[in-house]
């Protein structure tokens, strides 16, 4: 193992900061026969529908829902691969279930999706946070321990070509005795030979060495930055855009991909800005053989960015996403309707675009607003064509749902992690307190789960779309070919 500090770049490394705070919103979806649209600002679930059981229902747009399983309830970050979907698990809930830790569900039928089994070795009983991950080139699933926001040691990967029967690979290190690595987020290069675990602070990141599976090893360790997160990948494994608190570093990791005996990885550029804060994940794409990211905020009303990063120390800042939610003018709104709904409010969290190369298409998870999609073919017009945001499961509690985030963070009622932007509105004159006032104010101590969390990747099948919410567990969703046909080369990624 070798163990690097970034505290040094390389000469012509820089950071960009992009300043610009969007206050345009991406057009709204027209909604076709069959749907029960939102009936106010696009995103937003008002106090009033929380409070008369109206948000029960759930909104939905040009798209419909096949078949769910609720189990007990969705995790943090749930991933499918060929007919199956792994549900995340939540500690120490997932150890309060009959089954506990990473359920199996059989998608087979998508209108009646069943649990099958679960996996239960350390890593899977430990709470797996934003870890659980698949390559679909090796057909391998894996996932580390995070008990509460951070974690580290237990690491298991299984085998999963046979999907509904995952095999356990390491049974050694990683499950009969922990790894010396700290993990918060993690996922594969895309050859499936490392698995990177990034710690949020104080921003630590390892690579494990997967190319035998049976025997994961640390192969290098390094501190990149105050916080990390999330991160994307280039396809040939060389490049990593690693979230942090304010936008993306940019490592070059080509010496742990192509195994050198003591490798080096360089910071080789930052973009930074103010909207959004924690950069989530980031998905490389390319358009018309130009390379491209495409980089989402959990927090602050950040929404999704676009760069053009054909050069990567000059990058282009082209596109940006927001609903009308997170306009800087509406956040007073916001947080008139976010009361009561505990941590988080209308944020994007995970996303995934229908092929790599030339995307046409890009599907979000939008925390309390369900999951969005757009269609991203050009860039300079991208608009929303369908949304599906599931009903709420109001009042549950964690003896119904011991699996769910939202259940759990429910003690507090306040979205605490809008109060940045909020205060960079209050500064700049966008909002009025007397629009943060409404008939949930009072909720700062227990929230009622009025909405769902959306939070793992909603994943492309042919014009249907799988998914997880906190409360409402697995979704299959079917979007309508009014608005959307699949590519004949459709490749579902997250980066």
């Amino acid at each position: 193992m070798v163990l690097s500090i970034l505290g040094t770049a390389p000469a012509a490394a820089a950071t960009h900061y992009f300043p610009d705070i969007s206050e345009v919103a991406v057009p709204e979806a027209e909604c076709g026969p069959g749907s029960l649209p939102e009936p106010g600002l696009q995103g937003d679930v008002s106090a009033e529908d929380r409070n008369s059981g109206r948000s029960r229902l759930g909104y939905r747009c040009n798209m419909s829902q096949l078949g769910t399983v609720r189990g007990a309830g969705g995790g943090i970050v749930s991933v499918t691969f060929d007919h199956c979907s792994y549900t995340g698990s939540l500690f120490p809930g997932t150890n309060l279930v009959p089954q506990p830790g990473v359920q199996v569900v059989d998608v087979t039928n998508p209108r009646n999706p069943r649990i099958v089994g679960s996996l239960a070795e350390p890593a899977m009983r430990g709470g797996t946070w934003e870890t659980l991950k698949v390559n679909k080139e090796r057909k391998l699933l894996a996932a580390t321990s995070v008990p509460l926001n951070w974690g580290g040691g237990f690491f298991s990967i299984y085998d999963i070509s046979d999907c509904d029967k995952p095999k356990l690979l390491n049974r050694g290190p990683g499950t009969s005795s922990p790894l010396p690595f700290t993990s918060h987020e993690g996922g594969f290069s895309p050859d499936g030979r490392t698995y990177w675990a990034s710690g949020i602070f104080p921003g630590h990141l390892s690579a494990i060495d997967v190319s035998n599976p049976a025997a994961p090893t640390v192969i290098w360790q390094g501190l990149h930055s105050f916080l990390g997160h999330g991160f994307g990948i280039t396809p040939d494994g060389n490049r990593m855009y690693l979230s942090n608190a304010a936008g993306v570093t940019v490592l070059d990791i080509s010496a742990v991909q192509r195994r050198s005996p003591y490798p080096q990885v360089p910071h080789v550029v930052a973009y930074l800005w103010p909207d959004g804060q924690v950069n989530q994940h980031t998905i490389p794409v390319t358009y018309r053989g130009r390379p491209h990211i495409i980089t989402i905020d959990e927090l602050g009303s950040g929404g999704v960015k676009f760069f053009d990063v054909s050069k990567v120390n000059e990058p282009g800042y082209v596109a940006q996403i927001k609903l009308e939610i997170n306009l800087p003018s509406n956040l007073d709104t916001n947080l008139r309707s976010s009361m009561g709904g505990s941590v988080f409010s209308s944020n994007p969290h995970y996303c995934a675009v229908d092929r790599p190369q030339n995307p046409t298409a890009l599907a979000c998870s939008w925390e309390s607003s369900g999951i969005r999609v757009f269609d991203i073919r050009n860039i300079k017009q991208i608009r929303e064509i369908g949304y599906f945001n599931p009903p709420a499961q109001k009042n549950a509690t964690i003896v119904e749902l011991p699996n769910s985030p939202h259940v759990l963070a429910s003690a507090a009622g306040f979205p605490a992690v809008e109060f940045l932007s909020l205060g960079m509105s209050i500064a700049n004159g966008k909002v009025a307190f007397h629009e943060m006032i409404g008939p949930r104010t009072h909720m700062l101590i227990g929230g009622d789960m009025a909405t769902d969390w959306c939070l793992s990747p909603p994943e492309w099948r042919g014009n249907q779309i799988w998914t997880t919410c906190s409360d409402g567990g697995f979704y299959a969703l079917q979007l309508s070919p009014r608005v959307y046909t699949p590519p004949d080369d459709q490749d579902s990624n997250i980066g």
